[in-house]
């Protein structure tokens, strides 16, 4: 007998600046109901550690609830429980290195 189990694959670029160790936080989650989901441009990002560095910055602004950062796209989708300060984003944005260039 076996188990079954949900399996999501996610593709990424075999390329990274890095070297991949420690790079993108592959976290996916369900924004809730009141949610506000708000898609931003950023400039500069390269690799699955920019992912990761913008992730956990923009993370930590209070009220955010999920953060999605896709260097192919240059895009990254936060969910927060209420419309976050462009400027707190672009601050955090900022501290990570990258360059906000505003809403999609």
């Amino acid at each position: 007998m076996t188990a079954q189990s949900d399996i999501e694959i996610v593709e990424t670029s075999a390329s990274s600046c890095c070297g991949g160790s420690s790079c993108g936080t592959g976290a996916k989650e369900t924004a809730t109901e009141g949610a506000v989901t708000t898609v931003y441009k950023v400039n500069g990002m390269t690799c699955g550690h920019c992912e990761g560095a913008i992730s956990s910055e923009v993370s930590a602004i209070a009220g955010v609830t999920s953060v999605s950062a896709v260097a192919a796209t240059g895009l990254v989708t936060v969910v927060s429980e209420a419309t976050l300060d462009e400027e707190a984003v672009r601050a955090a944005v900022d501290e990570a290195g990258y360059e906000l260039a505003g809403t999609a």
